[in-house]
């Protein structure tokens, strides 16, 4: 949560708790863009909007260039314009306060439960697009066996196994022994650009890689 209303964070943080729900408050949006950064294990983000250094609705195309995580914004602020921006800049819901938290939890649980669903849905959909077989170094693509490159194997096998979490370009090199360590990070992007077209040559209806300005790919 990121809340500059302590004492209300912390009424949140105890009622949620007798639910089994764990929250993390900050008061810095900043430091919420890091925590976001070093915790991937968070399921969703209760965002105030009127906060120090940066307001929500500029925070929330932020957090998108990072995470998909669900997003309720929690605000005293009730302009249907701040709801609508909200919304169109990638928020889930908007909660105005003052509001039950019994209401609250309502309405996470009820995202959390559609996103799971919808991470299930495309697990069995991505299950059925990409098969990587590790012993033989092969990955199969919509039934297909895709002719790469060790490089190019090690790179899409990364974003395969991340379950479409980002991967920065340091961490393609790091992790793959078929990447020389003082490769420039462009060299990256042309390796991402030959697994496109290859996979393009197989299904060219939409694009399966997208780039995440700034830190590097992400497979959708």
């Amino acid at each position: 949560m990121i809340e500059d209303d302590l004492e209300l964070a912390q009424i949140i943080t105890d009622y949620l708790r007798s639910f089994d729900i764990d929250v993390t408050t900050t008061d810095s949006p900043y430091n919420g863009l890091s925590m976001l950064d070093l915790n991937k294990d968070y399921e969703l983000l209760i965002l105030d909007l009127t906060l120090p250094e940066i307001d929500g609705l500029e925070l929330i195309p932020k957090i998108r260039e990072k995470s998909n995580i669900p997003i309720i914004i929690s605000s005293a602020r009730d302009d249907i314009l701040d709801k609508v921006m909200g919304l169109e800049r990638g928020a889930d819901d908007y909660l105005p306060k003052p509001y039950n938290p019994r209401e609250l939890q309502a309405r996470i649980k009820t995202i959390l439960k559609r996103v799971d669903s919808k991470s299930n849905s495309n697990k069995n959909q991505e299950d059925q697009i990409f098969e990587l077989r590790e012993s033989d170094l092969q990955i199969i693509f919509k039934n297909v066996a895709l002719n790469l490159t060790l490089a190019e194997y090690d790179i899409l096998k990364l974003l395969i196994q991340r379950n479409h979490g980002v991967v920065s370009r340091e961490d393609f090199i790091y992790t793959s022994d078929n990447i020389e360590d003082d490769s420039s990070l462009k060299n990256i992007d042309v390796i991402i650009s030959r697994i496109r077209t290859k996979l393009s040559n197989i299904d060219d209806s939409r694009q399966y890689i997208r780039s995440v300005r700034g830190i590097g790919y992400q497979l959708i």
